[in-house]
């Protein structure tokens, strides 16, 4: 294991599983001790936290709704008392409920609304106050936003937001060194991403980037984990698509 980033503590929202579970891996396999987040999903992030003990690095599962702001300095506070002071944020958990905007329920809108937009920004004002300086804030928009596609309109809106916080949180964490940049994945061959698909549907999707076929989670794994660690340190309030050339 890479002990660079021994010392270092990293919370991963929504990392019991898919994208999050992989992030969640890398960054213990490069040496951060991992909180690893999750609403209601016990059972995969003890496991996940029990694989990461088990390969010789250092995490702990910490329930939190993003979307509840109580929870979330809940969240920074567990992390702090059980792996140290918090010096990477990754913005993971989200939902990505699909419908024509004429079609689109209320409760689908609050929803995608409450985690991807307000989770995020609950987040970032807990991070604001308790982040380390020197350290990195990781969010997560999405590679659809550049495609328009027809029934992502509430998806995408909420990751709108997500890139205008990022690119305007990086100034205003002025003077500290810290750095914040999201990533936008294309597709990914995650349970999020394949659920409610025909088979028809994937297999488009596969098609789309020039090097046809889907992303992995590790592939966005990998870009996370550049921009948590040193080479990344000039990037900063940034949105980096990684998505095989889709867009």
């Amino acid at each position: 294991m890479n002990t660079s980033n021994t010392s270092r503590v990293a919370i991963v929202t929504g990392a019991s599983r898919g994208i999050g579970s992989a992030i969640a891996q890398r960054l213990a396999k490069d040496g951060f001790a991992v909180a690893v987040n999750y609403a209601s999903s016990a059972g995969e992030a003890e496991a996940l936290v029990a694989a990461i003990r088990d390969a010789g690095g250092k995490a702990a599962a910490v329930k939190a709704d993003v979307s509840n702001p109580d929870d979330v300095r809940r969240m920074f506070e567990h992390t702090e008392q059980q792996l140290g002071k918090v010096d990477v944020l990754v913005n993971n958990a989200g939902v990505m409920k699909l419908a024509p905007i004429a079609e689109a329920q209320d409760a689908m809108f609050e929803q995608t609304f409450d985690i991807n937009v307000r989770g995020t920004f609950n987040t970032l004002r807990e991070a604001a106050a308790r982040l380390n300086d020197g350290g990195r804030v990781i969010n997560f928009s999405t590679s659809v936003l550049a495609l328009n596609l027809p029934g992502y309109g509430v998806y995408v809106a909420t990751k709108a937001a997500v890139e205008a916080f990022t690119r305007v949180f990086a100034k205003e964490l002025r003077g500290r060194n810290i750095t914040v940049n999201a990533v936008a994945p294309g597709p990914i061959a995650t349970a999020l991403f394949l659920e409610g698909k025909t088979e028809e549907q994937i297999a488009n999707f596969a098609k789309m980037p020039p090097l046809q076929r889907l992303g992995e989670p590790d592939d966005i794994a990998s870009v996370v984990a550049f921009l948590a660690g040193p080479d990344a340190a000039w990037v900063n309030g940034q949105v980096l698509r990684a998505n095989g050339g889709l867009v």
